[in-house]
């Protein structure tokens, strides 16, 4: 279960493929997001070739704004790299972080900002993961912040990034009540990422495929 989320809300455990073997997320989680929760090794058979560099400089995407409550916040601890890919892929990630928690915050399971940046099973488990919140007429709350992040890029346009995720001051807040559902902080408040982002035709570099595992001893302070 994920911790920034009350009881009633599932986590954001989807299938994914990454250059990361991570084990079966905590019992807390629902059955079905255990069974979503393996990973197969790393499957880039239906990503598209990398634009070349006149393409993506030519296409310039109009990228969606963000924007979020006053009391929706992060720190992301994240390295500047010397690498512009990897620099590339860091700052898109990071849009589509904010986007999802925007989509929340609107109560839009099908906002186009998160959409922009992900694709395919990403893309479906974050509107479900969205849904989850408007059904409960509740969003997030408070401060996330991100670290420990590993960027390995290929040729073929594709990469894997994997990332720790701090909830201990993060919540979820009740729209209807104007509550926050202030919870203890455990190790599970600590969260393991890894994705699989493609770069499109229009130079974003959209991810693909997302999984999790909670309380994970790579992310604990």
């Amino acid at each position: 279960m994920n911790r920034r989320r009350p009881t009633l809300l599932a986590a954001l455990t989807l299938t994914a493929t990454a250059a990361l073997t991570l084990s079966a997320c905590g019992s807390d989680d629902d059955s079905g997001a255990k069974d979503s929760d393996k990973i197969a090794g790393a499957d880039t058979s239906g990503a598209s070739p990398s634009a070349s560099p006149s393409e993506t400089a030519s296409a310039q995407p109009e990228r969606p704004e963000i924007a979020l409550p006053a009391d929706v916040t992060y720190k992301f601890e994240w390295g500047k790299s010397s690498d512009p890919v990897k620099g590339a892929v860091l700052h898109d990630a990071e849009q589509r972080i904010k986007a999802v928690d925007m989509a929340i915050a609107e109560q839009d399971p099908l906002h186009k900002a998160y959409r922009f940046y992900s694709e395919g099973e990403a893309a479906a488990g974050s509107e479900k993961y969205i849904q989850d919140f408007v059904d409960h007429k509740a969003r997030t709350t408070g401060v996330t912040r991100y670290y420990n992040e590993s960027v390995n890029t290929k040729d073929d346009g594709t990469a894997a990034l994997v990332y720790c995720e701090d909830q201990s001051k993060s919540f979820n807040k009740f729209l209807k009540t104007g509550k926050t559902d202030v919870t203890s902080v455990t190790k599970d408040s600590y969260v393991l990422y890894a994705s699989t982002l493609r770069k499109n035709s229009e130079g974003v570099w959209v991810t693909e495929r997302l999984v999790s595992e909670r309380g994970s001893a790579k992310c604990q302070p």
